[in-house]
């Protein structure tokens, strides 16, 4: 198992790393709308579409996905109405899935499921690319906060958790544990703010911080780091949700030792779409 995890590593950063440091920002582009349209062909087999349905989803997805980037010519303020769609569903449709539970989940029609998954995938691969034709400070400094909040997450639940966030749905997961990511990507924020002032000739363009710090100080720094963060956890426990309601371990067995796509974007899904929203205040 462990072997697998590091060959299926290896192989992700070999497509990863050149299409990230491109100097166009397309190549990224197109592994963003491959990797969500194997995320749709997931959704689709995760809630009652499987075989060729499913196949279908994850073609519509990625096509759909295409036809959209080329449409907004590659362009975020063109899309910027998917980036508020993205974030009213995830503060307010998310909070009504998770606060109903995974019992209630498939009392939603299949196809309006699936369709869901299609409008969320968008705006997740659609902002992915976005984001990175930002500049690749803009871009890293999302996925840090991401990952971030994630480790302090774990191991803060670790050394502090008692109190369970969801047991239901993600027994492992604390509200001692959220508080340490928010923590910590408070941290990160202002620390990479810091670092990027004093380093600005060295970097391409503003970061996910430095843009939230000039367009409203330091107080929306904190609060949209903060919301972002919670929102990460809010992806996680969705895709969870989806997960136990369909009886399955993982996504999918697309990435040995991994699980699938799903299982490695789910906390990355609400947070892009909503930072590029946030960044257009």
């Amino acid at each position: 198992m462990l072997l697998q995890r590091i060959l299926t590593a290896v192989v992700l950063l070999a497509l990863l790393l050149p299409a990230l440091f491109a100097s166009s920002p397309q190549p990224f582009a197109a592994l963003a709308l491959i990797a969500i349209g194997a995320a749709g062909w997931e959704w689709a087999r995760l809630n009652g579409w499987p075989g060729a349905r499913a196949l279908l989803l994850g073609a519509i997805v990625a096509i759909g996905g295409a036809a959209l980037w080329w449409a907004g010519g590659g362009s975020s303020a063109q899309l910027g109405w998917l980036w508020w769609l993205a974030l009213l569903w995830w503060v307010a449709g998310g909070s009504l899935v998770l606060a109903r539970g995974v019992s209630r989940w498939p009392e939603w029609p299949a196809a309006l499921r699936c369709l869901l998954g299609v409008l969320l995938l968008w705006a997740a691969g659609l902002a992915l690319a976005a984001a990175r034709a930002r500049g690749i400070n803009f871009i890293f400094s999302v996925f840090a906060l991401v990952w971030v909040a994630d480790v302090a997450a774990y191991f803060g639940g670790r050394a502090f958790g008692r109190r369970k966030l969801a047991p239901a749905i993600s027994p492992g997961k604390s509200w001692e544990g959220v508080w340490s990511g928010m923590a910590a990507v408070v941290a990160l924020a202002f620390g990479w703010l810091a670092f990027e002032r004093a380093y600005a000739h060295a970097i391409d363009g503003a970061s996910l911080f430095g843009t939230l710090a000039s367009r409203g100080g330091p107080v929306l720094l904190l609060v949209a780091v903060v919301f972002l963060a919670s929102l990460s956890v809010v992806g996680d426990l969705f895709e969870s949700l989806v997960k136990r309601s369909a009886g399955a371990k993982d996504s999918s067995g697309l990435l040995p030792g991994h699980g699938g796509v799903l299982d490695r974007v789910d906390a990355l899904l609400p947070v892009f779409p909503v930072a590029l929203a946030l960044v257009s205040i």
